[in-house]
């Protein structure tokens, strides 16, 4: 009852597969997180390059990343950046820092 060699490689090889596909995803859905972080400071009207470029916002970015990332919203979110939605932005976790980044924004001006 010894795994022949065949059957160790192939469970290596499963095992590397699956690694692979959880990688594939996580990347994913970051990159579709980033994506629509992007599209949220561009639709209320900010330049994502200077809010995300500016030293004094790392700390907000970051948090607003991260709060993204476990939207639980992001079918709606996805649908609003497309207009197909009516409304602002209150579903957004990251509502009231973009309003303050937003009133920051046009008092630096």
């Amino acid at each position: 009852m010894y795994p022949t060699m065949f059957e160790i490689n192939l469970a290596i090889f499963m095992l590397a597969v699956s690694v692979a596909l959880l990688v594939w995803f996580q990347r994913s859905r970051l990159a579709a997180s980033a994506k629509r972080m992007i599209g949220m400071i561009t639709r209320i009207g900010l330049d994502p390059i200077a809010v995300q470029g500016d030293p004094r916002n790392v700390a907000i970015v970051k948090e607003m990343r991260s709060r993204c990332i476990r939207c639980p919203r992001e079918d709606y979110c996805d649908r609003w950046l497309a207009g197909e939605v009516e409304g602002d932005n209150t579903f957004c976790p990251n509502a009231q820092t973009l309003g303050a980044l937003t009133k920051t924004s046009s008092t630096s001006l």
